[in-house]
């Protein structure tokens, strides 16, 4: 069995050609609300990140992988361990489809699957947790399809549109 391939979803480390769709992703405006990003990136900035990408999670705190439908096809969207605390064996998850069309296919929940798996069995993570903007029905939806929980608001949390938002954490205990 290979731990980060699915039946149609693929995840992989990033590669030096992932430039254009990491710039592009990371200068999208319509998903900076779930990315906590207020500035544009440089390709400058881009490219040293992909160039420091080798890091172990370890050592990174971080682990950003490609989603992709298939080995040879390029990036779909990104999903990420961020935050990884391997005293408390916990680290945030989160998940972006770059393009409309490719949401909705299931390959977001097939790919949650498997970063889940891979977390909880080759990390050894005790908990994974996720922020989503209690507006977010689609995110929601996705988490708890997984078992995700959840434990708390953080009230007035994002500043949207000149309002606040409420944001929701949920947990998944590896039980």
């Amino acid at each position: 069995m290979i731990t980060l391939k699915g039946d149609s979803v693929y995840l992989r480390a990033l590669e030096p050609n992932d430039l254009e769709f990491v710039y592009a992703m990371e200068n999208d405006q319509s998903i900076w609300e779930v990315s906590n990003t207020q500035t544009p990136y440089s390709r400058f900035l881009v490219r040293q990140y992909l160039e420091n990408a080798h890091q172990d999670i370890y050592e990174a705190k971080q682990l950003r992988l490609a989603i992709c439908q298939d080995e040879d096809f390029p990036a779909i969207g990104l999903i990420d361990l961020f935050e990884f605390d391997p005293k408390n064996n916990r680290a945030g998850i989160g998940i972006v489809i770059q393009n409309m069309d490719n949401r909705n296919q299931k390959v977001g929940s097939e790919a949650l699957g498997l970063l889940i798996k891979y977390s909880f069995h080759n990390l050894n993570l005790h908990q994974l947790y996720a922020n989503i903007n209690v507006g977010n029905v689609a995110s929601i939806a996705l988490f708890t399809k997984f078992g995700f929980k959840e434990t708390g608001i953080k009230k007035d949390w994002i500043l949207q549109n000149n309002q606040y938002q409420d944001e929701a954490i949920f947990q998944l205990i590896n039980k």
